[in-house]
């Protein structure tokens, strides 16, 4: 019988993809009764799967540690409360793709597709 990947595992591989990764914090940012070590795991989760693709500067290393940090200290309430001060005047907090992001992602598909037909 075949082993099947941890969830963890699939979580990170699909977590490479950028689309599903702005999606993935976005819903935690949406949650009505966030609980907060979710969205630092996220973004935990998120830094993982980039360091995974040799796809993370070590400044933005530096910079998921100090963010880190900072949640931990507050328990992520000061993000909450912006998210909920923008709900209060009919606004949402949207994460979204960088443009540049996604033309490399689509060239990657593109070539694997390639190279996938050869």
């Amino acid at each position: 019988m075949p082993k099947s990947d941890s969830y963890d595992e699939f979580l990170i591989e699909s977590l490479k993809d950028s689309g599903h990764a702005a999606g993935f914090i976005e819903a935690i940012l949406e949650e009505k009764n966030p609980e907060p070590a979710l969205l630092r795991n996220a973004v935990r989760k998120v830094v993982e799967a980039r360091s995974r693709m040799n796809n993370l500067a070590d400044s933005t290393q530096l910079k998921h540690e100090k963010l880190d940090k900072l949640l931990t200290a507050s328990g992520c309430a000061e993000i909450y409360a912006f998210v909920e001060l923008l709900d209060a005047l009919g606004f949402r907090l949207a994460v979204t793709v960088k443009d540049d992001e996604l033309m490399t992602e689509e060239s990657v598909k593109v070539a694997t597709t390639i190279n996938e037909s050869a």
